[in-house]
């Protein structure tokens, strides 16, 4: 099971500040982390953090990448005579999800505590309370009554604001409960895998690359980047997945089940995996006797999208952790296929020679 070091890293990082574009905050959680077990740390120009632990070979480079960014809001407005904040998304939102839910608005004089709010149903008639609320006829409310107020609290336009959620475990302790789960928990899986190659002293035949990328939420702009700094040979990209087991899914929409192991993405919108590594990664879980499930995502992406087009272009896949209710204030996910998500990457990482990643381009 993930140890408590880790667990205290992944309650960290997800109660920190980041949505997308205002990643700092726990950018510098995972710089600081890393420093103890890599050989070398650095940043792009857009804020990625990106860790390298050198093994028996230079090359082949592998890339182990989780974003960092997480969905939020952006101030879009100040109602002159009331002080309610209208905000635009930072990332996908579903309305049904945000009124009543709390939120930090960042501020350059400190973080203010608000509270996504609409028009109250009692005053709303009864034809249009069937209607649903769209973002653009909802606000935050953060105890102003007026824009000069707002304005004196140090509020403006362009600020980030994030959702107000504590991490917690639940069901003994085996399931964790919290935000930013996409994709701090594909962040944490690069970290671990890493660790426990430092300290377990693994060799293996190649450098690997931890990244924490940012403005994945906005078109995997920090995959972009980071690509074109490493230049790696082989690609696992890091994230969740969308767990189909809550009521109305049926099984082809979402495949994934929480607790059944990570998933091994076929196929997104972004990309059609490599299919030579696809299957390694497949026969490696099964060797190993690591439990996984098979998954596929018709309408989303992730950097992995960006990455396998990168320079000449770059064998890629994706490891998931099925998550429930993502792109909300409140995910669930399993520890034990956390777990299960970086034994697979390790095993991985000590399996990648310089022959069989060439073997994944061979025509």
């Amino acid at each position: 099971m993930v140890d408590k070091k880790a667990i205290s890293l992944l309650k960290e990082l997800c109660e920190s500040f980041g949505p997308t574009g205002f990643e700092r905050e726990a950018s510098r959680i995972i710089k600081t982390y890393v420093k103890s077990f890599v050989d070398d740390i650095a940043t792009d120009k857009l804020g990625s953090v990106v860790f390298k632990r050198r093994g028996t070979a230079d090359r082949p480079r592998v890339l182990l990448a989780g974003h960092v960014d997480e969905v939020g809001f952006v101030i879009s407005g100040i109602d002159k005579k009331t002080g309610f904040l209208n905000f635009n998304p930072l990332g996908g939102w579903w309305d049904q999800v945000l009124l009543t839910q709390r939120v930090i608005v960042r501020t350059r004089n400190g973080d203010i505590p608000g509270v996504i709010a609409a028009k109250p149903p009692h005053l709303i008639p009864l034809e249009e309370q069937k209607k649903v609320v769209e973002k653009t006829e909802m606000y935050i409310d953060v105890g102003a009554s007026s824009q000069k107020e707002a304005e004196e609290m140090g509020i403006r336009i362009g600020d980030p604001v994030t959702p107000w959620s504590p991490f917690s475990l639940i069901k003994d302790g085996k399931v964790a409960m919290g935000k930013a789960f996409d994709d701090r928990i594909g962040a944490l899986i690069a970290i671990e895998a890493i660790r426990r190659l430092n300290e377990e002293k693994v060799k293996h035949p190649n450098t690997v690359f931890g990244a924490a990328t940012v403005q994945e939420e906005v078109g995997a702009r920090g995959a972009m980047t980071v690509a074109h700094m490493v230049d790696p040979d082989v690609a696992i990209t890091l994230e969740v997945d969308i767990a189909g087991d809550v009521p109305g899914i049926k099984a082809y929409e979402a495949p994934a089940r929480m607790g059944k192991g990570p998933s091994i993405l076929t196929f997104d919108k972004s990309m059609i995996p490599n299919q030579p590594l696809k299957d390694f990664v497949i026969n490696t879980a099964e060797e190993k006797k690591i439990p996984h499930q098979l998954s596929q995502v018709a309408r989303g992406g992730t950097d992995a999208g960006k990455i396998h087009i990168s320079r000449a272009g770059c064998p890629s896949i994706v490891i998931s952790v099925p998550t429930r209710h993502i792109h909300s204030h409140v995910g669930l996910l399993s520890l034990e296929d956390t777990e299960n998500a970086i034994r697979l990457t390790v095993e991985l990482v000590k399996r990648f020679t310089k022959k069989v990643v060439s073997d994944f381009t061979t025509i």
